[in-house]
């Protein structure tokens, strides 16, 4: 009976390796889980003579949000006119047009020439600040704030399914869910130097195109990170994302 001991031992070893193992297996698994719900995604300047090819869904606006271009900047380095309007499998130059024209798809006729594309800065606009055109989206306390490592906008702790409304009046320029990090998303554009942006929502009220008025309803509220009920909220200024709270009433 004495040498079983050792056996014993040896399955019991064993069967402590394989439970430490399956821990391990299902914490890299909730890692990832993780990180597929993480917080909106902060991309960098695309690099000189990066270029993105149009998918289904996607807008002038949500590319030039989605890389924090300017849109008007973004049209003209493409040849793309003021309606904007751009077509699956299109092939955008994100820069001023260089050496290296990007290739066109079949079927897809290339951007002109940079000697026909108008690419000078658009002249400096100051930021309008204070009460008279900007409210809070939605009602709640400030989970995360502009100045925090990594954010391009900021974070508003709620309750699932209440309201977000239109901080401020403008065109619905983007209404969907195809960039990584935001959920469903809303984007509207409220002039020539303002874009806004609604994230995390469980459902959208309005579509591409619509004209929505100031504190009207555009979605409801929907989990952010970790499961939290958050709103996230961003302010582009042609294309450079600013802290809305500088824009918003005191509360």
């Amino acid at each position: 009976m004495v040498p079983a001991a050792p056996a014993r031992l040896s399955r019991r070893w064993l069967l402590a390796a394989l439970l430490a193992l399956l821990v391990a297996g299902c914490a890299s698994e909730a890692g990832r889980r993780t990180v597929s719900r993480g917080a909106a995604v902060v991309r960098s300047k695309p690099t000189p003579g990066e270029t993105y090819v149009v998918a289904r869904g996607d807008t002038l606006y949500s590319i030039a949000f989605r890389n924090g271009l300017d849109y008007r900047e973004l049209a003209d380095w493409n040849g793309i006119g003021r309606d904007y309007t751009i077509r699956p499998g299109q092939r955008l130059r994100l820069g001023p047009p260089g050496a290296a024209t990007p290739a066109a798809p079949a079927g897809v006729d290339p951007a002109p020439s940079s000697s026909a594309v108008a690419t000078g800065s658009p002249e400096p606009i100051p930021i309008v600040t204070g009460t008279a055109s900007w409210e809070w989206p939605t009602r709640g306390e400030l989970a995360r704030s502009f100045a925090t490592s990594g954010s391009k906008g900021i974070d508003i702790a709620g309750e699932a399914g209440q309201l977000v409304i239109a901080a401020r009046g403008g065109k619905v320029v983007y209404s969907g869910a195809a960039l990584k990090g935001y959920g469903e998303l809303v984007i509207i554009k409220h002039d020539e130097q303002y874009l806004s942006a609604y994230g995390y929502n469980r459902r959208r009220l309005v579509e591409e195109g619509e004209t929505v008025g100031p504190g009207q309803p555009i979605a409801e509220l929907g989990l952010g990170p970790e499961n939290r009920p958050l709103l996230h909220f961003e302010v582009r200024d042609r294309g450079r994302p600013i802290d809305p709270v500088a824009l918003l009433p005191r509360r």
